[in-house]
């Protein structure tokens, strides 16, 4: 078992930033692919980012190229969504999940582990 935590989620205006952790616990960090993503009232759960187990590949939604950072620190256990520039239209609950896949780093349903969620508001 996995265990994730979120947190760092709030209300900000747009145009300011957040930074999301992932505090994970349970199994050893750095053998799980870990990802982002977030889910609107009324929508489906949608991919942001997602990282590979070393760090050095990274994957991106269009939504969040060039606005968002997707990082893990594997000693420290943690996966980070640093988040600029943002805009009323992210505003969702923010998941973590982690997985043992190596591909499909896209796709939810690939995911083996998810945490609680973090909310994210972001005001016009």
């Amino acid at each position: 078992q996995v265990q994730l935590v979120e947190s760092g989620g709030g209300l900000v205006q747009a145009g300011g930033s957040l930074r999301l952790s992932c505090a994970a616990s349970g199994r050893t960090f750095s053998n799980y692919g870990m990802g982002w993503f977030r889910q609107a009232p009324g929508k489906e759960r949608e991919f942001v980012a997602a990282i590979s187990r070393s760090g050095s590949i990274t994957y991106y939604a269009d939504s969040a190229k060039g606005r968002f950072t997707i990082s893990r620190d594997n000693a420290k256990n943690t996966l980070y969504l640093q988040m600029n520039s943002l805009k009323p239209e992210d505003t969702a609950v923010y998941y973590c999940g982690a997985t043992l896949k190596v591909i499909r780093l896209r796709i939810a349903t690939e995911y083996d582990y998810w945490g609680q969620g973090t909310q994210v508001t972001v005001s016009s």
